[in-house]
């Protein structure tokens, strides 16, 4: 890259984060609050309700997210016919995922008031369908994505801290997320009401059907499940397979693991349109070897200081009644050498219309993940979790690795011509 194109990526950086950063500040404030004001269990729930919310997205968008804002990317033109395709499907699925949600706090082995608290928690957060950051994103608008970001976490903190003197704190917290996300899509759509362009549009409304039929989209829509599914299954699956004691452990060190991969989350979502619109020759740059060995040192380096750190950090952010997540804080850090290569080599991969092959390297290391939670989280519990997630991240890299050597995509020059949508195989 040039000195212009990285002050480039880093405004564009800058941008995104600079609300994301208020998020997760306000993100980490509630689970700190929350931790020493009622505990492990609490922080265990709350984490439960959070990763229910992390499913909810991916359900809704069903690949919706990434092939929108590519669309938006690249005809701009059409934007209004695509926001209007994309949120018809997106509300649909919205209402579709509650019983599923009601399903999974069945399924849960706590006291009917927290399970009560699951489902509203993770019922309000369904108003993400309403959301157009997908379409702000595939327009480049990275500051207004990046400040819609904090208004969700910020909403819930508010609320912890206006009911901290209350015995229904939880309640509380559920009425700051339904006016956070309120506020989200009202944000974005008087933003759009202002730019969406005109009527008079150059691609034609049947190019646009054919890019978000659901034979399409559906392959964006399964990889970034079974993308999430290796991730952080392990949450879910020690929510219903042990207790809140356990699953608040080990949330503590995946928060932890988690705010360290945060600013790296920013630079693969900068890149994301660039990507989307580079030739054969950039992209063969884009993989070079001195940029994916300069990732893994940075990670290395990364984790070494937070194994040497982890009971400390753990002390000062939690309390000493987190202490006993310093190992899995240990375990956990060596995912972020491993993250850092799958996040930057499956981003790249989506960008280039390789979704299928996406698909198959995640679905890999997603099924593993499962089986071997299966086997060994009832008898080990969040230890377990932790170390099947190591094995999950080598298992996609490894994937990622062999795609790479193999992608017709690597090899010759895309070819919108040839192909009426340009975007899919």
């Amino acid at each position: 890259m040039t000195g212009s194109s990285l002050r480039h990526l880093g405004r564009k950086i800058f941008s995104l984060g600079s609300g994301e950063v208020v998020g997760r500040l306000c993100g980490i404030a509630t689970v700190v609050l929350l931790a020493r004001r009622s505990g492990v269990a609490a922080v265990g729930v709350y984490a439960l309700a959070q990763s229910m919310l992390q499913y909810s997205y991916p359900f809704i968008d069903f690949g919706l997210r990434h092939v929108g804002a590519r669309l938006i990317a690249k005809y701009p033109e059409a934007g209004q016919e695509i926001v209007e395709r994309v949120q018809k499907r997106r509300l649909l699925m919205g209402s579709l995922i509650l019983p599923l949600l009601l399903l999974y706090v069945a399924l849960t082995k706590l006291p009917l008031d927290l399970k009560v608290f699951l489902v509203l928690f993770s019922a309000t957060g369904c108003l993400y369908a309403v959301s157009l950051e997908w379409a702000a994103w595939g327009k480049d608008n990275l500051r207004l994505v990046g400040f819609t970001k904090a208004l969700a976490p910020g909403g819930v903190l508010l609320f912890l801290l206006l009911g901290r003197n209350s015995e229904h704190v939880l309640w509380w917290m559920i009425l700051g997320n339904v006016i956070g996300y309120g506020l989200q899509g009202l944000v974005f759509w008087r933003w759009w009401q202002r730019l969406k362009p005109s009527q008079d549009r150059q691609v034609s409304p049947a190019m646009i059907r054919e890019s978000l039929a659901w034979r399409r989209t559906s392959i964006m829509g399964l990889a970034w499940f079974c993308n999430l599914a290796f991730n952080s299954i392990d949450m879910l699956m020690l929510g219903i397979m042990s207790n809140a004691q356990q699953v608040g452990l080990y949330s503590a060190a995946y928060r932890v693991m988690n705010q360290v991969l945060f600013t790296y989350y920013l630079l693969t979502q900068a890149l994301y349109p660039q990507l989307a619109r580079q030739d054969l020759a950039q992209r063969t740059r884009a993989l070079q070897s001195r940029i994916l060995l300069l990732l893994v040192g940075a990670g290395i380096a990364i984790a070494l200081v937070l194994s040497a750190s982890a009971r400390v950090v753990l002390a000062v952010v939690f309390g000493n009644q987190f202490l006993p997540a310093t190992f899995l804080l240990l375990l956990l850090a060596w995912a972020i050498p491993l993250d850092f290569l799958t996040s930057y080599l499956s981003n790249a991969y989506i960008a280039w219309n390789m979704e299928k092959k996406v698909l198959a390297c995640t679905a890999a290391a997603a099924g593993s993940n499962v089986l071997l939670n299966l086997i060994w989280i009832p008898t080990h519990g969040a230890t377990a979790a932790a170390l099947n997630t190591l094995v999950s991240y080598i298992i996609f890299l490894a994937g990622l690795a062999l795609t790479g050597v193999y992608a017709n995509e690597l090899t010759r020059e895309p070819q919108p011509q040839a192909n009426p949508v340009g975007l899919f195989k």
